[in-house]
């Protein structure tokens, strides 16, 4: 899947993409028009940078229910020939998500969509896992001949077919399809849930890697086959090491550290980061400065591992270093550093943003860290991230460390933060957002009633619902 193009954050379609509360507000107020065909583009071209964890189905369904719209262009994409040439369940995902909470708010035209895709779609699994969760088991029923149709009935397909009912998310319709009074279908799906139970059990039975005994001079070894044909396996071979190596064998675990082959070099200084040893950090400032780039890559994650005073030290000394390990080192002092260290984090936070934008993957660390220190004139660039982000999850990071930071939270970005796309989001603002506002308190009212939010949300809105909440 290609990176998605993300409009700028001024715009109602930059507000959508980015999953804004303020998306939401702007699109209720747009031309009905004009906001339906921005929020079709979102639906039908993922804007997420990571679609795997990010949400916005919640938030594009809503929106579809308080704009009224169809799902002809939803419809469209499904079912175009398109979805036989790119198999990719990115393509077809975020449809098939917001369908299924149409079909959770009553609406049978999403539920209709979903059982006719997952009869003849490519994405089919997943529309299956959405109407495991919402439809009743007539509907489920229905769709056994399709989807079993879809496996030939010779060795190949009977192993596809087992491997499909394995790897389900969501096994309701394969458990009512193993009770269907049709013979041919219930023990189909029995045979297909035996095998892959056996498979299971087979793939335990033949474990691969490190035995007891290795030396380690041999998990050593391992860890090296395994960067040779491209498998990153020095943080399994550094638990190895932590069983297989005693005090006798520290030297030789210090030269490899020094001058190893890369995979050995790797596994010697996570062991040796993890186990917090006195030459770990000397070995790591060397290893970013001659080694490989996989190296270097290895000896900054064991450094931010590291949980002693002496790593946190360390890091002061480096965290105005322009390279990987100073930028590392300013990660430190935002997770484990004290008041003292704000300037330094508050200088990283602002290089971040300045050299690599607001989406840059340094984030995340220096925004908490940001929060947790209590660093005030650190508010406006935490705004800054805060609107122009791509990430949902970033953003949600960003109001957290405003709600610590920022005295106006409550009646500014917490207000906005109610319609965001992440729960997580909704639960902050539930917590502070400024009830003098009326949109306020509608909101709160109508997250405490849907059915469909979370339950910490929930939670957070009952405990601003009570006598003394004003009326609407």
């Amino acid at each position: 899947m290609f990176d998605p193009v993300i409009a700028p954050s001024g715009t109602l379609l930059g507000l959508l993409q980015r999953g804004r509360g303020d998306g939401t507000l702007h699109a209720l107020t747009a031309p009905r028009a004009e906001a339906l065909a921005a929020l079709d583009h979102c639906v039908l071209r993922d804007p997420r940078h990571d679609w795997q964890v990010e949400n916005r189905s919640l938030y594009y369904a809503r929106l579809f229910l308080d704009l009224g719209g169809g799902l002809e262009a939803i419809e469209a994409h499904l079912f175009d020939p398109e979805d036989f040439l790119d198999p990719d369940e990115s393509r077809t995902g975020l449809a098939l998500a917001v369908l299924g909470h149409l079909a959770s708010y009553g609406r049978r035209d999403a539920l209709a969509l979903l059982r006719r895709y997952a009869a003849s779609g490519t994405n089919w699994a997943w529309a299956l896992d959405e109407l495991a969760l919402r439809d009743d088991d007539a509907g489920l029923r229905s769709l056994a001949v399709p989807v079993l149709a879809r496996f030939p009935a010779d060795a190949e397909g009977e192993a596809e077919l087992a491997a499909a009912v394995r790897d389900a998310f969501e096994p309701r319709p394969w458990r009512l399809w193993a009770e269907d009074p049709r013979p041919a279908v219930a023990a189909r799906v029995r045979t297909a849930q035996e095998a892959g139970c056996f498979d299971r059990w087979q793939r335990q039975m033949r474990p691969s890697g490190p035995r007891p005994g290795w030396s380690v001079q041999a998990v050593f070894e391992w860890a090296q086959q395994g960067f040779e044909r491209g498998a990153a396996l020095h943080v399994p071979a550094a638990r190895c090491l932590t069983a297989v190596a005693g005090p006798e064998d520290r030297p030789e675990i210090l030269q490899a550290a020094r001058e190893g082959t890369d995979g050995a070099r790797c596994t010697a200084l996570r062991y040796l980061a993890d186990g917090n040893d006195t030459d770990a950090l000397d070995l790591i400032e060397a290893a970013a400065g001659d080694g490989s780039a996989v190296v270097a890559e290895a000896a900054v994650d064991a450094f931010e591992r590291m949980r002693s005073f002496a790593a946190v030290d360390r890091a002061r000394r480096w965290a105005r270093r322009p390279d990987a390990l100073g930028t590392a080192a300013g990660r430190v002092l935002a997770c484990r550093g004290g008041t003292k260290d704000r300037d330094l984090v508050l200088a990283a936070l602002r290089e971040a943003v300045r050299g690599e934008g607001p989406d840059a993957e340094t984030l995340w660390t220096l925004v908490d860290g940001a929060g947790r220190l209590g660093i005030t004139c650190a508010a406006p660039v935490l705004r800054h991230v805060y609107r122009e982000t791509a990430s949902s999850h970033l953003r949600g990071r960003a109001a957290r460390a405003l709600a610590a930071t920022d005295p106006s939270f409550a009646t500014g970005f917490a207000v906005e933060c109610l319609w965001d796309c992440e729960e997580t989001t909704r639960e902050l603002a539930a917590r502070h957002a400024e009830t003098g506002d009326t949109r306020v308190v509608e909101r709160l009212r109508r997250l405490a009633a849907d059915p469909a939010e979370e339950a910490e949300v929930q939670t957070a809105v009952r405990s601003r619902i009570g006598p003394d909440l004003p009326a609407v």
